[in-house]
């Protein structure tokens, strides 16, 4: 067995910030839209500065288009913030948590869902067209918008043809990904229809922590068989968390043709 180095992170962690909330006891009171001078009002300022000319909390109010009970879309888009540390942490929030922030009914917890996930697969599928992998942070880049967040597991399979250009990312499986429920089968039928090259696994943790599990290894030793009587090459397994990720290649598997299944090597630098 080999030692597993801390995670890639994507992007450095920077302390959480809480701001205020501006529907505290001291707080005065807040004008709904219809109070606002027109000129300050999110839409009319989206129609003069441009979408990047307001702030978080008036493109929340634009998804919204109105407060509640006398609160204005924008300072309820501010609590939400506040209540999340941010719009990273409000991204994640589950449909409940979103539910019971004050204000927010079952019809805007759906709007903010709808609008994040637009936002996922924006930054999944940009540029668009076919893309090329080089290292596994192409394949981290495009897929941790995608599944950092996942309440549940899902183990999706990248195919690439010859060039290592990606045909096709399938979701294969949901729920507890490990080598004991998914069918190794499942992994390749599509790489097999498609005539791929090679296949990337990438699954999540949902923990957010993408330390690779011996279930991971288990299940990344039976798709290595698998591929080779296939001749479909399995060039790496990518572990997802929230902000970070695990490529079992870069930390001691040999994923080469030839090699007989999984052994240690010394790990790849982060």
């Amino acid at each position: 067995m080999f030692d597993l180095p801390p995670a890639v992170a994507l992007r450095p962690a920077s302390p959480a910030r809480r701001r205020p909330s501006p529907l505290g006891a001291a707080a005065p009171r807040r004008r709904a839209i219809r109070e606002i001078p027109a000129q300050e009002r999110p839409r009319e300022r989206l129609a003069a500065r441009g979408a990047a000319g307001l702030t978080t909390a008036e493109l929340i109010a634009l998804v919204w288009g109105s407060g509640s009970r006398g609160l204005g879309a924008v300072d309820l888009a501010e609590e939400a913030l506040a209540r999340h540390d941010g719009l990273a942490g409000l991204a994640r929030a589950s449909e409940l948590e979103l539910l019971d922030l004050p204000g927010v009914g079952a019809a805007k917890a759906a709007q903010l869902t709808a609008s994040f996930e637009l936002g996922r697969r924006l930054v999944a599928d940009w540029p668009a067209g076919r893309w090329t992998v080089r290292a596994p942070r192409d394949v981290a880049d495009r897929l941790i918008p995608l599944m950092g967040s996942l309440e549940r597991e899902e183990l999706r399979v990248v195919l690439l043809n010859a060039k290592n250009a990606v045909l096709k990312v399938v979701t294969v499986y949901q729920g507890n990904v490990s080598a004991s429920l998914v069918r190794v089968g499942e992994l390749f039928r599509d790489a097999v229809r498609m005539n791929a090259a090679g296949a990337i696994l990438v699954h999540n943790h949902p923990s957010g922590d993408p330390t690779p599990s011996p279930d991971d290894l288990h299940l990344t030793a039976e798709a290595l068989a698998a591929g080779r009587l296939l001749d479909i090459e399995l060039l790496d397994h990518v572990v997802i968390g929230h902000d970070a990720f695990v490529s079992l290649r870069d930390r001691g598997v040999t994923f080469d043709r030839g090699e007989p299944g999984l052994r240690g090597r010394p790990a790849a630098a982060g």
